[in-house]
């Protein structure tokens, strides 16, 4: 398994890292097989581990903190997220520094830990003063509960100015950015991943498969191209084929398919080895839900992509482009109706 820096916190973790939104409600519902392939994934050589609140209310937290008891906490690199509603109480969510101080308690309670090595906003919150969020975790950060804190899915203009308003104010600053990116998500090329090298941010990108469209079972004239997990059923706009985003997004799968059965490389191999091929990238997020989809997905942390068919995929799909732009993963509000002049 190759390590790489988590940008410059003088922290080295595994290129892959184990996402856990599937552990729970969401998806494998089973605690002791959540567990084993947890363990699984850690004997192979993975030491980083990535979860939130959010994911079935609290549950994965729960699994994650039972699979690190007995000695193997010391040993992982791990990260949770705040910003998902926790209930219907409105302050119940966000990153106001009352619900940052209040959730990271119950955070550290499920994972059954004292600290959290890697704290993250989980989305973008322009409503909220940018002081109160970094004051708030730096707070933690010098309490001990958290040792490094980083964003999700930041728009590049909001990853500078939480950096200048770090400086500005003495601030602890983000030092890693979880955004989407895969061969159908490339948005963030044109501005967050130069970003994030600028600042010497490390990167982990989630949903590398594009939400499992990128495992082969998405193709033109399958017989079922349905969402399987509760959380990928929740969203519409990325997978119902009457939106011309997502049939633009079939056309492009379908075209990926075909450059890797032409290539002789599996698409779900093509996939994993596009993401950890750039060099701002940290650590790919994988997210299984059974130990059978864990075991195919760890020979991928070695795969290399010839540049031949790097420009084969930048035929396909153009850099720094978005196939569906509602995989994004944050909406822009400036551009919603009620924020345009019309």
């Amino acid at each position: 398994m190759e390590h790489r820096a988590l940008g410059r916190t003088g922290v080295v973790v595994s290129n892959l890292c184990l996402g856990a939104m599937m552990f729970g409600e969401w998806g494998n519902k089973d605690h002791a097989d959540s567990i084993r392939i947890i363990h699984r994934a850690l004997d192979a050589g993975i030491n980083f581990i990535d979860t939130a609140d959010v994911y079935s209310q609290g549950e994965s937290e729960v699994i994650v903190g039972k699979a690190l008891a007995g000695g193997r906490r010391d040993d992982v690199v791990l990260a949770t997220k705040v910003h998902g509603p926790m209930g219907e109480d409105p302050n119940r969510r966000g990153v106001s520094r009352r619900w940052i101080v209040q959730e990271v308690e119950e955070s550290l309670r499920r994972l059954g830990t004292d600290h959290i090595d890697l704290y993250q906003i989980h989305r973008y919150n322009p409503e909220v003063d940018l002081e109160e969020t970094l004051g708030a975790l730096s707070d933690l950060v010098h309490q001990g509960k958290v040792r490094y804190i980083g964003s999700s899915t930041f728009p590049a203009s909001a990853i500078v100015e939480a950096q200048w308003k770090a400086a500005e104010r003495g601030l602890e600053r983000y030092r890693c950015e979880q955004p989407p990116y895969s061969m159908l998500v490339r948005g963030i090329e044109a501005d967050v991943l130069p970003t994030c090298q600028r600042y010497g941010m490390g990167v982990i990108p989630w949903s590398p498969l594009a939400g499992g469209w990128l495992t082969g079972r998405w193709r033109k004239g399958a017989e079922s191209t349905t969402p399987t997990s509760h959380a990928r059923q929740r969203l519409v706009e990325r997978y119902d084929l009457s939106l011309p985003g997502v049939q633009r997004k079939l056309e492009a799968t379908e075209s990926l398919a075909q450059l890797a059965e032409q290539s002789g490389i599996p698409l779900i191999e093509m996939a994993m080895a596009f993401v950890l091929n750039h060099p701002a990238v940290t650590a790919a997020i994988i997210g299984p839900r059974t130990i059978e989809q864990l075991e195919s997905l760890l020979p991928m942390a070695d795969l290399k992509l010839p540049g031949d068919v790097l420009d084969r995929i930048d035929e396909i799909v153009a850099p720094g482009t978005n196939v569906n732009a509602a995989d994004g993963g944050w909406e822009n509000p400036s551009l919603r109706p009620a924020g345009l002049r019309q």
